[in-house]
């Protein structure tokens, strides 16, 4: 039995955080690791294998992070470590183009259809930065639209009412961002398309791209309405808008061609990020060559960086995306996270609660809440409370769930039929006790 988290292993990561405070602002290196929102100490991890994460004591936990998305093949996966392996022995970084770029890229057009040109960054904060910045250049306009909620990465003007780690702490504007970087980005609530068409109407020729999380899952995971993305394409046709799909978190973890394949509504430019660099860092940004053809060196939108299209990179990104275009996981991984949520459902059920949930492949997400929740307002007014004790009770069961209700969580095709019985008999016990 996984040693519960309120034993030794707590103690040892106190300590570790207590020094890491002395070293790091606030003792990590992103905001939401620090467990400030469920009012605990931060596990401090030594390793992983398949679909579990081990404590700095050595303790086991079932992992429904996954590194936030991209572990889909579940964490050290032996065909990706050897591939990475073996780029490491070639050397680690050149700042110089390499055929592996050029394996990827082909790949990643190959799954979705929308890319014509693709351009390799370092995480997804590059990524949406690279794809505003070359829809301004195409357009010649300044203004863009942003959802309430959606996170796209801590990018000046997209820090307005952001998702993630900003909603965890309470903090949707930071500090740092003079009010002229902002001033050009447009708020909309996401399923509100008449709220967009009016935004459209009041700022027309003026707006250079709209930008979303296909499926949001940093304020938690929320459904598109039916009709919203849709109704968003044919604005930005009608408007010439560009129309920017952030796929840094579903892009491949969600189907093989993305969100945007699910609901067949294909935008202009879409970022990646996570699973396309096998859990290294990366991100790309892409679309249609007319617009991405603006970056330089054939256009006048500069954009680069040393380490952008990193061999070690390249090759675990092109060796997980060449496994899931053989092995095709995502109706698995769908029908899996779909009974794990329904379960989850009615346990809360049975312990008088109501839970609304949402599922894509392996990407999953829930609420406690009694009415449907469509947006950023309704994601903020669930049962938080709840949520902080479902947390502390699974992870005293040593299931690991993200350290904030407004995040999403993650099954990969290491966790096995055992993993989720497991799971759906703990929530079970933990809900009898919200």
């Amino acid at each position: 039995m996984v040693t519960k988290a309120e034993t030794a292993s707590i103690s040892t990561s106190e300590s570790l955080f207590e020094k890491a405070q002395r070293h790091i602002p606030g003792g990590v290196n992103s905001p939401v690791r620090a467990f400030r929102s469920v009012g605990m100490t931060p596990l401090f991890i030594s390793r992983a294998k398949g679909s579990h994460i081990f404590d700095a004591d050595g303790n086991s936990y079932l992992d429904y992070v996954g590194s936030w998305g991209p572990m889909i093949l579940g964490h050290a996966d032996e065909r990706v470590l050897e591939a990475v392996i073996r780029a490491c022995r070639n050397g680690t970084s050149f700042g110089a183009p390499t055929e592996s770029e050029i394996t990827l890229a082909a790949k990643i057009k190959s799954a979705v259809p929308s890319v014509e040109l693709i351009r390799f960054v370092n995480s997804g904060n590059e990524a949406t930065q690279g794809a505003l910045r070359v829809a301004r250049g195409y357009t010649g306009r300044d203004k863009i639209v942003k959802f309430a909620g959606c996170y796209h990465g801590s990018v000046d003007p997209l820090l307005v009412k952001a998702g993630s780690g900003a909603t965890t702490l309470g903090v949707p504007d930071s500090l740092g961002v003079p009010a002229a970087v902002v001033q050009d980005t447009l708020i909309a609530e996401f399923n509100d398309l008449q709220g967009v068409e009016n935004l459209s109407l009041r700022n027309s020729g003026q707006i250079a791209a709209i930008i979303l999380e296909v499926i949001p899952g940093n304020m938690g995971v929320i459904k598109p309405d039916a009709g919203f993305l849709r109704g968003l394409r044919e604005l930005c046709d009608r408007e010439g808008i560009v129309l920017v799909f952030d796929e840094v978190m579903t892009g491949f973890r969600v189907a093989w061609g993305g969100a945007q394949s699910l609901f067949q509504v294909f935008p202009d430019i879409s970022t990646f990020g996570k699973i396309i660099g096998g859990g290294f860092p990366v991100g790309a940004y892409g679309g249609k060559a007319e617009i991405m053809s603006q970056v330089a060196p054939l256009g006048g939108v500069y954009q680069a960086g040393t380490l952008s299209g990193n061999p070690v990179a390249m090759a675990a990104g092109i060796t997980t995306l060449t496994i899931l275009e053989k092995e095709n996981p995502y109706p698995k991984l769908d029908e899996r996270s779909r009974n794990l949520m329904d379960a989850f459902a009615a346990a809360a059920r049975a312990g008088g609660k109501s839970l609304q949930t949402a599922c894509y492949g392996g990407m999953m997400g829930f609420f406690f809440s009694e009415g449907t929740v469509r947006n950023y307002g309704h994601a903020l007014a669930s049962d938080n409370d709840s949520y902080i004790r479902f947390f502390r009770g699974m992870l005293n069961e040593g299931i690991y769930f993200a350290p904030s209700a407004y995040e999403a969580m993650f099954i990969s095709t290491a966790h096995e039929e055992q993993d989720f019985e497991r799971t759906v008999e703990a929530a079970q016990r933990v809900m009898a006790t919200l």
